[in-house]
């Protein structure tokens, strides 16, 4: 038997929620397989399994928040779940009152039947409709194995009388189905069918249920979408900061001509490469780290009437996780990156987090953060500042538009490649001025730096 517990996320993580669990008791489980989802007031993140065996119990059910270190759930191997549910009246301790309760809760007798069931068995036949009574055992003593209840359910599926699920087109529902869909006040078209040849399960309707309880519904077909934790937190915070900062926002136009020549150049090659395309981002990253050097105050978090000036850019690029909200994974020392390795770790982050593989670690000691929604093209962007942080940088649309280029002294309008970059910064700390300056380097940085050199 093993114990699954809350894992410690974090030096600074004392509790997380458990999200979801990717399987039920009575499952297989391998290890490395997915087992639970964990939130915490930092990051989202799916759990391996560290054993191989059968879930046992679930002990903390799905929104339930724990300490670092509560038992979730126990899993033990396939010959101790047999052995737990086989009769053994010689060598059987009695039991105590405590270890009665515990016994009850795992050992589940059929009716009419001396032999007990195991959990995988009786989740089987609660999940197809079935008593046990229903299905002959062929295990020691008469007991009913988990291959008897799905031979018994594959022979009816055969026959077309399963009774937790409607057998084919046009015949009609099982009483179990019928009875779920009647309560709920569903149509059996309003349940998609996971059963043999898409017959409807009784998990099917159950599952269809509790997601429209999950949404819910407010008159005149208004939807309800409660906020999930992960946008309640990204509420939370924004609220926050905007409670704390004197938000100032300032814009800069930036011509990225010279960036767009390098990647119709190089971008083919690059992608074939790397396999994913060379992005702006990439280039507004180094471009911020280089003005950051110059202008280090804004590289910098407040504290108690003081500002402190990080000598170590631990670089944030915000992340939208699937419209339900944002995480901030960190680009830790970025400095020490060049192009090609910078697009690989914004990659891997974006990747990492969009796939909720993120650890605490990622997200942690940001000292400047940029947010990008250029690739839908926007024009300008008000970002809120990621607290204790100073300022944040937002890279918006970059497009083509007639410019006025001076050569040998003469003015001429040509096409090149234009965004904005705007920086939200706090007022309190940081003037005006300041950021004015640190924006006309950005911006000249982009025009001018030699991007070729990175290849």
């Amino acid at each position: 038997m093993a114990k699954v517990t809350m894992p410690q996320l974090g030096e600074t993580v004392a509790d997380g929620t458990v999200t979801r669990w990717f399987k039920s008791v009575g499952d297989l489980v391998a290890k490395g397989d997915t087992l639970f989802e964990v939130s915490t007031d930092k990051v989202d993140t799916e759990i391996p399994a560290q054993f191989d065996g059968v879930l046992r119990e679930i002990l903390v059910r799905e929104g339930e928040t724990v300490d670092v270190g509560t038992v979730l759930a126990v899993i033990g191997d396939d010959e101790s779940l047999d052995a737990a549910t086989a009769p053994n009246t010689a060598s059987a301790p009695r039991a105590t009152s405590g270890a009665a309760s515990a016994t009850s809760v795992r050992v589940a007798r059929a009716s009419g039947s001396a032999a007990p069931l195991s959990p995988v068995v009786r989740r089987l036949l609660a999940e197809h409709g079935l008593e046990a009574a229903d299905v002959a055992g062929t295990g020691p003593q008469g007991r009913i194995t988990r291959e008897d209840v799905l031979a018994h359910v594959r022979a009816l599926a055969t026959s077309g009388t399963s009774p937790d699920a409607e057998p084919l087109a046009g015949a009609s529902l099982s009483p179990v189905v019928r009875r779920l869909l009647s309560e709920a006040g569903l149509a059996a078209s309003d349940v998609t069918g996971t059963g043999p040849q898409g017959r409807l399960t009784r998990k099917d309707v159950e599952s269809a249920i509790a997601a429209r309880g999950a949404r819910g519904v407010a008159p005149r077909g208004d939807e309800i979408v409660p906020f999930s934790r992960v946008r309640r937190l990204t509420a939370e915070h924004m609220v926050r900061s905007k409670a704390t900062s004197a938000h100032t926002l300032m814009a800069k136009e930036v011509d990225y001509e010279s960036v767009d020549a390098l990647r119709r150049r190089v971008g083919p090659a690059f992608k074939q490469a790397e396999g994913f395309s060379l992005t702006y981002l990439a280039f507004n990253a180094l471009a911020t780290l280089q003005a950051l050097g110059e202008f280090p105050h804004l590289n910098a978090s407040v504290g108690q009437d003081e500002l402190i000036v990080h000598h170590e850019v631990n670089l944030g690029i915000a992340v939208d996780v699937d419209g339900v909200g944002l995480v901030v994974p960190v680009v830790q020392d970025a400095r020490r990156l060049g192009l090609t390795h910078m697009a690989r770790a914004v990659r891997d982050l974006a990747t990492r987090a969009r796939s909720k593989k993120l650890t605490v670690q990622d997200t942690e000691r940001g000292t400047f953060t940029i947010t990008n929604p250029g690739p839908y093209g926007t024009l300008m962007t008000g970002a809120i500042i990621n607290q204790p942080q100073v300022a944040i940088l937002s890279t918006d649309g970059v497009s083509r538009k007639p410019v006025v280029v001076s050569h040998a002294g003469e003015e001429a309008i040509a096409i090149h490649s234009v965004g904005l970059v705007a920086l939200t910064f706090d007022h309190r700390v940081i003037d005006g001025a300041y950021a004015a300056r640190f924006l006309a380097r950005f911006a000249e940085i982009i025009a001018t730096r030699d991007w070729a050199s990175e290849f």
